[in-house]
């Protein structure tokens, strides 16, 4: 199985998604297609001047990911202007830093979309600890004004097996899968920014009692949304 691609981080919307040379209709012209955390890492490295690391700590990738989408953004712009080719801004996998917009294209709707990680598979398992090294998520989907549930179960045994980014990893997941709302444990600050940035709303201190207690009482309105991390920074969470 292919491992996931991870989510960029970008700062705003495309001002234009077209660019095409004067004169020429649309329909004539061939198409290079520049996604947009490629302009993003445009905007970054040709416009503020940022160098490789401080850019890639902006997208929130590894510099040796952001050096590829960097090269991939400039070969793209460039084919279109030596070729005369129209310029096509869309795609990617990403999500705006300051609005709820998930990665990899997903609408997010007001149907509730719960993720809580979970030691197991079922309701009866307990909650596990751990958001970013959980081994799984119970994600259950709440239609409004019913009390009916559509259950399923998220793995996460490859974000539970990174050295590193555990809790970055998790939520790029959550968010393809729709996830509004994490119940979990304990957070810590690098996951809590990424769930911030993917607009996900983070329920913690809810270890010590089994999935279905906790999915229960987050429905009667018995818990609140946290607004900063409870895990210390270099504390597996």
């Amino acid at each position: 199985m292919a491992r996931p691609r991870h989510c960029r981080y970008v700062a705003q919307e495309p001002q234009a998604t077209y660019f095409k040379p004067c004169g020429v209709p649309l329909r004539l012209l061939d198409a290079v297609c520049l996604s947009v955390e490629g302009l993003e890492a445009l905007r970054l490295s040709d416009m503020e001047g940022l160098n490789t690391l401080e850019a890639a700590k902006r997208v929130r990738v590894s510099r040796f990911t952001y050096a590829r989408t960097l090269s991939a953004a400039r070969k793209a712009v460039a084919e279109a202007l030596v070729m005369g080719k129209a310029l096509r801004i869309e795609g990617g996998t990403y999500a705006f830093v300051n609005t709820p917009t998930p990665c990899a294209g997903r609408r997010r709707t007001d149907m509730p979309v719960i993720a809580i990680s979970s030691e197991g598979p079922s309701l009866d398992d307990a909650v596990d600890a751990r958001y970013g090294r959980a081994g799984g998520f119970i994600i259950a989907t709440c239609p409004d004004a019913s009390d009916e549930m559509q259950i399923s179960y998220l793995d996460n045994g490859d974000a539970q097996l990174l050295p590193q980014g555990a809790g970055i990893a998790t939520t790029e997941h959550l968010a393809k899968a729709g996830v509004n709302v994490v119940i979990s444990g304990y957070v810590g600050p690098k996951a809590f920014e990424a769930l911030q940035a993917a607009g996900i709303a983070v329920v913690q201190d809810m270890d010590g009692m089994s999935v279905g207690e906790a999915l229960r009482r987050y429905r009667a309105g018995q818990c609140s949304c946290a607004t900063a991390p409870n895990h210390a920074a270099g504390v597996q969470g």
